[in-house]
C-alpha cells in the first residue's frame, strides 16, 4: 500500500483527502506543521507528498524548495495542493520544484488524478 503525506494545516482539508486516498487504497498519513515535514517523511517514508501553500511558519513553496533541495528527499515527488489557482502561482510551485498542482477545492478525481500520476 503506498504511503501518501498529507501537509495541510487546515484540519477540515485533511480529513478530505485522508478520505479520498484511503477510499482509492493508499495511506494516508497526516500532518498539520510543516516545520515537522523532514522529521515525518524521515519517519515515514511516503511515496508522495501533498502539500498547501498556505500555512503558518512555513509556506508550501518554502517548504517544497527545501525539500527539492535535499538529496535524500528530493527523488519524492511533491504535488501543491492549494486554493492559489493563478498561471503565477503554478508557476512559481513548478520553480520551487513541484511536480504538480491540485486547486482546491478539488474532486476526488482530480485529487486521485494527480496521485495516479506519480505513484
Amino acid at each position: 500500500m503506498k504511503k501518501i503525506l498529507i501537509v495541510d494545516d487546515s484540519l477540515a482539508e485533511v480529513k478530505l483527502m485522508q478520505a479520498v486516498l484511503q477510499q482509492a487504497g493508499y495511506w494516508p498519513v497526516a500532518l498539520q506543521d510543516a516545520r515537522q515535514i523532514e522529521s515525518t517523511i524521515a519517519a515515514e517514508r511516503p511515496s508522495l507528498i501533498l502539500l498547501d501553500v498556505v500555512m503558518p511558519d512555513r509556506n508550501g513553496f518554502q517548504a517544497c524548495r527545501e525539500l527539492k533541495g535535499n538529496a535524500e528527499f528530493k527523488s519524492i515527488p511533491v504535488v501543491i495542493v492549494s486554493s492559489k489557482n493563478t498561471d503565477s502561482d503554478k508557476f512559481w510551485a513548478q520553480q520551487q520544484g513541484a511536480d504538480g498542482y491540485v486547486i482546491k477545492p478539488f474532486t476526488p478525481a482530480e485529487l486521485l488524478g494527480a496521485v495516479q500520476r506519480f505513484v
